[in-house]
């Protein structure tokens, strides 16, 4: 089972506040007869297009694969452990929060889901588009539960701006809500549990309210001061090739790269990577073979694949995003690299 670039299959998932419309990355899906909120690009059951595992689910084959595809640090006995999806939004999301790992297990270990911490990365933003993030510092418990109560929920958020290219970091225990207009590339932990404490009072795809979890939400909820928000990256390189240091946690690593030119990199033996092709068109070159990559597409990285060349036919950007070993491959190549530690606190968080 030689280690190749392989390429896995979407899936498209309706949301109530989803478009009808999925440009820029599907310009061929418009007119769509529901709406469309997310597009999962490595859930538990999409696909592998091509390759050794081609036709089986990524849950599936990635509990078959060795350790020169997963990497000798991570543990296929657990859930593959990174989710990734698209967002189109085209109305505000649920006020919601997401519990941390140890809430997960004590609570929720019949869903086997772990807790969400997680990123976005905005690839296309209308005007005014923005998010809330984080309680202000002066909500209590009583009155935010007040609030939800008298649906004012929103007034207790701090609301954040967003433009393509910003990236945010949302740990688990943060309130948020995303606005409409966005285009946002979402990285987090694989596991899909939401707490909504407010829905705006509007029915489902069902027609029916969409269940509210307003105690748990309440238990897990971080007050006082907010560790989430807007990121400040860290650019290296110029206008034919750049990096990008967008947010680093020890759940994932994400970077921006940009180029027109032919880009080499490496993999680590010890964990597998991703690439998410935002935009271009090109090969991925490797040892064993070439494989053509496109905009929209995820490809999954084997550790043991080592040097590869992006050869782009136009100009391309992707989002490069691993579970780290944070402290050897973020924290201390960015301070070798003379980044002061005031703007590795705005990117790395532990």
């Amino acid at each position: 089972m030689k280690p190749v670039p392989c390429r896995l299959e979407v899936q498209f998932v309706p949301r109530i506040w989803g478009a009808r419309t999925l440009a820029p990355l599907f310009p061929e899906k418009t007119n769509l007869a529901e709406p469309i909120g997310e597009v999962w690009l490595t859930g538990n059951a999409c696909a592998f297009a091509d390759g050794p595992f081609a036709g089986r689910t990524l849950a599936d084959a990635w509990r078959a694969m060795p350790p020169e595809w997963a990497g000798t640090r991570l543990d296929t006995g657990k859930p593959f452990p990174l989710l990734v999806k698209f967002l189109f939004t085209e109305d505000i999301l649920s006020i919601q929060v997401h519990p941390d790992d140890d809430y997960a297990r004590q609570h929720e270990a019949h869903t086997g889901w772990t807790g969400k911490t997680e990123m976005w990365h905005a690839i296309a933003a209308r005007p005014s588009a923005e998010v809330l993030i984080g309680l202000k510092e002066d909500v209590t418990p009583e009155s935010f539960r007040a609030a939800i109560a008298d649906g004012s929920a929103e007034k207790c958020l701090n609301r954040i701006p967003v433009a393509a290219g910003d990236s945010i970091y949302v740990p688990a225990g943060t309130v948020h809500t995303i606005g409409p207009g966005l285009v946002l590339c979402e990285i987090q932990e694989n596991s899909d549990l939401t707490y909504r404490v407010f829905d705006y009072n509007r029915p489902g795809l069902d027609g029916k309210p969409r269940p509210l979890h307003i105690d748990k939400a309440l238990a897990v909820t971080r007050f006082g001061k907010q560790t989430g928000g807007k990121t400040l990256p860290v650019r290296f390189g110029d206008r034919n090739r750049s990096e990008t240091y967008c947010a680093a946690c020890r759940y994932f690593v994400t970077e921006r790269r940009e180029f027109t030119e032919l880009a080499g990199a490496t993999t680590s033996p010890e964990r597998f990577e991703l690439l998410i092709f935002l935009e271009g068109s090109g090969h991925i070159e490797t040892a064993a073979g070439n494989a053509e990559y496109q905009r929209a597409q995820a490809w999954l990285l084997p550790a043991a694949l080592g040097p590869y060349d992006l050869a782009p036919a136009t100009r391309t950007t992707l989002l490069r995003t691993f579970v780290p070993d944070l402290t050897r491959e973020v924290v201390a190549p960015l301070s070798e690299q003379g980044v002061p530690q005031s703007s590795l606190s705005r990117i790395v968080f532990p």
